[in-house]
């Protein structure tokens, strides 16, 4: 590709950027996996975006459903209406998430930070219908990511995101997660016994919070600050064991890992549990339109229906028309593509198993400490020291520069630094 004319655009622009250090190509067009910028360069956007886009870019049908929900009415506020498509959708996700949230229901949000807000004040709610009112403390893990917002940046453990907002925000307990490449227990046993040793952590912070405990929010695998670390056997099972026995809720956040992107409707899937609530965003509506999903467990909806009768929340796009329509459609070419079972990387022939064995290759090189994941999502972590596992220096920057070098030659990925242990280098 070409080098693009927008390195010589001023970094001050009318639009308030993420950064005003580096240039930004412009797009201008998207088709299948591909994204092109203004001066013709072709992109294969290989992360989705940050892991947004499942179906491919450009899909007619997704424009076409959301054109005619425009044209049919474009807003109403939740306050005053439903809508058909709403109602729809709101069953079919229903549908999607299995069995356990049979008899649930579905909050409409614009975006994942949307989402995982609605989710813990849902939580606290619940706590307070059943007359748990003590219950306001959401648990939470270090090293997660859980949104941008600060009601979501308050359960995070991404250091680097959370230090400069920390005197903003209410901050509970955060509990240490299981992390096989560079585990502080013994992994001898294919990192059973050191699930165990996380899940008892937990447990000793909900006694700890002496009935205080309202929740606990979770990746069932790591996205945007781990890169794709899926969790030991017997881990979640035991997390989920923990939370029902001390009545906090059990809430996945399944925003990068939902939608089929590790090869089962939802990640929770892979390791047979069920949680009390599910946020569900990007994949919803694969980038087509702002739009998320908390999916809550019919105990949740029938603790608020048969007690206050009111969810205390709101959003003015919440449930926005255009943007459900567009996650109907997405939903329904997921369906009709077989793209879940596509994205499996145990099955033989698909594109899930084809990413897993092309990865794998990379293990061979010398600045390639892990390769891990699941389905569509996976990440490769980058060390100075194969044998010490010791970390490049933060200021080098090594996973920018790969995805620098990625992007010079049209390929787009998902770069990330992370804390634990010192500084890591990711890329998705």
């Amino acid at each position: 590709m070409t080098e693009s004319t927008v390195t010589a655009q001023q970094l001050c622009t009318p639009v308030l950027r993420r950064s005003f250090r580096k240039p930004y190509p412009v797009a201008v067009r998207g088709e299948g996996v591909y994204v092109w910028d203004a001066d013709g360069n072709r992109y294969l956007d290989f992360s989705g975006s940050a892991a947004v886009n499942f179906i491919g870019h450009g899909v007619r049908e997704i424009s076409d459903a959301m054109a005619e929900q425009a044209r049919q009415l474009e807003f109403v506020h939740s306050s005053q209406f439903t809508t058909p498509v709403a109602e729809e959708f709101a069953q079919e996700l229903l549908d999607f998430a299995g069995e356990g949230f049979a008899g649930g229901a579905v909050y409409f949000t614009c975006g994942g930070s949307e989402s995982v807000e609605t989710a813990l004040k849902l939580a606290r709610q619940y706590q307070v219908e059943i007359g748990q009112k003590s219950r306001h403390q959401i648990l939470s893990r270090r090293q997660s990511y859980h949104g941008a917002t600060l009601g979501a940046l308050a359960v995070s453990g991404n250091r680097k995101r959370r230090e400069i907002y920390l005197p903003m925000v209410r901050e509970f307990e955060h509990v240490g997660m299981p992390y096989c490449y560079r585990c502080a227990f013994d992994c001898t046993d294919s990192c059973y016994n050191c699930g165990q040793q996380y899940a008892a952590e937990l447990e000793r912070a909900i006694q700890a919070a002496k009935g205080a405990a309202a929740g606990f929010i979770f990746e069932p695998m790591s996205g945007a600050t781990l890169g794709a670390v899926a969790p030991p056997p017997g881990y979640l099972k035991a997390v989920a064991d923990i939370c029902q026995r001390h009545g906090v809720l059990l809430i996945a956040d399944e925003v990068m890992t939902g939608m089929g992107r590790t090869g089962r409707n939802f990640a929770c899937e892979h390791w047979g549990i069920a949680p009390d609530i599910l946020v569900a965003a990007k994949g919803v509506s694969s980038g087509y339109a702002p739009l998320g999903a908390v999916i809550a467990s019919k105990k949740v909806v029938d603790a608020i229906a048969g007690g206050s009768g009111a969810f205390l929340h709101g959003f003015t796009y919440n449930a926005h028309p255009v943007s459900v329509a567009a996650g109907r459609a997405v939903l329904r070419r997921i369906r009709a593509l077989n793209l879940v079972h596509a994205a499996d990387s145990g099955a033989n022939g698909t594109a899930g198993s084809a990413l897993k064995i092309a990865l794998d290759s990379l293990r061979d090189l010398d600045a390639v400490g892990d390769v891990r994941g699941l389905g569509l999502l996976c990440g490769v972590e980058f060390v100075a020291d194969e044998k010490t596992k010791a970390p490049f220096p933060p200021e080098k920057n090594f996973a920018g520069l790969v995805g620098q070098a990625c992007q010079r030659r049209g390929v787009l990925v998902y770069p990330m630094r992370g804390a634990w242990m010192g500084s890591r280098e990711i890329t998705c």
